[in-house]
Formats: C-alpha cells, structure tokens, sequence
C-alpha cells in the first residue's frame, strides 16, 4: 500500500492528483491539502468524474508546523508531495523529519523577502535525513527535474562527458488574456525579475534581468525570443556534472508579457518589501497576484504548445569526437487540459511529480537523505516520462549553439 499526501491545490497539484489516481497500482490512496479547502475539493470532484478514486481534503497551513505534523499523524502516508510555494519548503520537510515521512517537492526553497533561489538551506538537512532513515527528493518537476533527468540520460547513453548544456524552456501557448502568467504569479514573477546567471568556468556570472537574448527556432512552435534567466538546475547540474564548462537557462516571453512587466516594475508592483496601505502593510507582489489571473483558470482559453528541452555538447560516449545532441519533450496545451483539465505549464511539472514521486514508492530510486534528481539512474524516469504523456525525442545537431 502506498499513501500519500499532496500539499498544494494549484494547477500543479491538480495534475499530479490527477495522474496519480489514473495509477492505482502505485498510489492506493491520496490525501490532498491546502490552505483553501474548496480548490482540494475542486480537484477531488474532477478526479472522482475522470477516474473514480476518492481523494479524501484538508484544510492545512503548511507553515503551521504542529498542524502540520498532526495531520500527517492522522493520515500516516509514505510520502508527503509538497506542491505548495517555495516558502513553505523548510516546514514541511521539518514536519515530514518530526514524523518519519519521506519528501519530494518540485522547486528549491526561497525566502520570502528576499528572491534568492538557492539549494543550501535543504542541502544542509541531508544529514538529518540519513540519520532518520527518511529520503527526501528535491526537484521532481520538469524545470528543475525533467532537464535534469535528460543531461544524466545524455550522460549515460551519448556522452562521455558534458563540456557545455543549455536548457531551453518555450512556452508557446496562447491564454488570450492581455497579461497572465502561467504558474503562481509571485513566483513568477519573482524569477523572472531577479538578476540572471549562469554558470562559466567554475563561477557564476551575473548579467541584469532580462537583459541577455536570443531568438531561437522551436519545434511545433516557431521562432521566438528566449531570455537568459537564472533557474535552480543549474546549481545542481553544476554540481553533479562537475566537468561542466558552462551551463545555462533561457526562457521564452512574448513581447506583451514585456511591456507589461516592465511598467509593473516601473510603478513598484513587483515590490517584495512591505508598503502601508491605508494603516496596513502590504506586500506589492502579494497584492498583483490577487488581481491577475489565476493560472488554474487559464486552461479552457490556452492553445498552442510548450517546447522544452536540453542541448549538451561533450566528448561522444563512442570515441567519435566532440558531439552535440539535443534531447526535448513537446507538449500540447489543449490535449493536457483534455485530460486533467489543466493547461500544459502545469502538465509539465504534476507528471514529473507524480513520476519522482512513483519512483521513490516502487524503490527505483532510494536513498537515505537529501537528493537532487541527477543522483539517480535516468533510465526508470525517462520510460515513464513515455508512458505518461511526456514523450521525449534526441536527436544529433551539426554543433553547438552559436551563442
């Protein structure tokens, strides 16, 4: 028997609740909770409609430790998936070592006044973990987590070694709104606002938000401008591919999300300090989620397709010389919504989670401690990545990026 309980009612947890009654053999029972009650019972109505399985809900603050480690006591699962915001990392996993509960989350832990997305603070509990017998598997969603899983399964079936790695991440879909993104707007907007960087012999180099870009021709999608931006991978590619030269992340934003972004910032909105507000204080960010879209509602409206994927260049596993392949996944907005009644932003992170998450559960990848998904055989992941509506592709280029 294997239970779990999800933590997070977003677009993400949606799908990966989803997925995961579509594999009962896997997962015999799921909980889900969330701050708001009535988006859990949101999801469990749609999974019971689609598949049958009852997905019993909860009420849960997930910063409110002892609330927390009392619900998890009730339930008594294997595995506690934080879908949650990143925030909230440190208390759950404190909550899961109180209770003798294996972790997995999908995105690196982040203060909240300060957008600094870094792997420190949940490294440095890899010892509490081991000393528990726990597991906690850091990352399983697609960036991070997929782009991961595709560099170490080059690594393994086409290259000795990996000099250079660029992750492309494009978004082709259309939602028809005027300015919505297409997760937890703080979070992304947080990302795509703070300093790039990237990873060149052996330090990082840090350019000006948004400031680094290239146009990019993507399958299924077309041509489009991709930005240099920092994404948490690459802290973890950079350490378990310690032969790596360079490494970097690009995102696609059409010109409108631009132009809107860039007068939010002008006029103070994408603030993360406190403002007082007729005798309050109030956190400008905190106050445009409220206002844009929620990204859970975008489903209906997206068409189009995501493109994401990795291009590694390195010495060639055969003795053939240097080589550049480029292994992707391309995912269509409509077909995701179709199944779980979630557009493919979404899609792409809940069925890595319910993947990582499978993983642990069938013992394909164990361990006592903390983890990053380049620490474990490829193989296993990338067959469910098949199976489970993620279908990837390699193919050989002619070189690296010219950029």
């Amino acid at each position: 028997m294997s239970k779990v309980l999800v933590i997070g009612a977003g677009g993400v947890g949606s799908v990966a609740v989803h997925k995961m009654a579509a594999n009962p053999d896997i997962f015999s029972e799921i909980h889900l909770a969330s701050r708001t009650r009535a988006k859990c019972d949101a999801i469990a109505a749609s999974v019971k409609q689609r598949t049958g399985v009852n997905v019993p809900t909860y009420a849960l603050d997930a910063e409110d430790i002892p609330a927390l480690v009392a619900l998890i006591e009730q339930i008594g699962p294997q595995l506690v998936v934080n879908l949650a915001l990143p925030y909230q990392d440190l208390a759950i996993m404190d909550g899961c070592l109180r209770t003798g509960v294996d972790y997995l989350d999908t995105a690196n832990y982040e203060p909240k006044d300060v957008a600094k997305f870094e792997y420190k603070w949940q490294w440095d509990l890899h010892d509490r973990f081991r000393e528990k017998g726990l597991m906690a598997l850091l990352g399983s969603g697609f960036d991070p987590g997929v782009t991961s899983v595709f560099a170490m399964w080059l690594k393994k079936h086409r290259l000795k070694t990996i000099r250079t790695l660029d992750i492309l991440d494009c978004n082709g879909g259309d939602h028809g709104q005027a300015f919505a993104t297409n997760f937890n707007p703080e979070i992304n907007i947080r990302e795509v606002t703070a300093p790039a960087r990237h990873w060149e012999n052996n330090q990082w180099i840090e350019t000006p938000a948004m400031s680094v870009k290239q146009a990019f021709d993507f399958e299924a999608v077309g041509t489009r401008n991709m930005y240099l931006m920092y994404h948490e991978e690459l802290e973890s590619l950079a350490k378990f591919v310690p032969e790596l030269e360079r490494a970097r992340f690009w995102m696609t934003f059409g010109e409108e999300y631009i132009k809107h972004l860039t007068v939010l910032q002008n006029v103070g909105m994408t603030r993360i300090d406190p403002v007082i507000y007729e005798g309050r204080e109030i956190i400008p960010l905190q106050f445009l989620k409220v206002v844009l879209p929620e990204p859970s509602t975008l489903g209906p409206t997206t068409k189009g397709k995501t493109n994401i994927g990795v291009i590694a260049t390195g010495e060639a596993l055969d003795g053939s010389g240097e080589k550049t392949f480029y292994i992707k996944n391309i995912c269509d907005h409509e077909e995701a919504y179709a199944e779980t009644g979630n557009q493919a932003v979404s899609y792409t992170t809940g069925v890595p989670a319910m993947i990582g998450s499978a993983m642990m559960l069938g013992g394909q990848w164990r361990g006592k401690g903390v983890f990053n998904m380049e620490e474990f055989d490829p193989d296993p992941f990338m067959d469910m990545l098949n199976q489970h509506g993620l279908p990837w592709t390699v193919e050989e280029l002619d070189g690296p990026l010219g950029f």
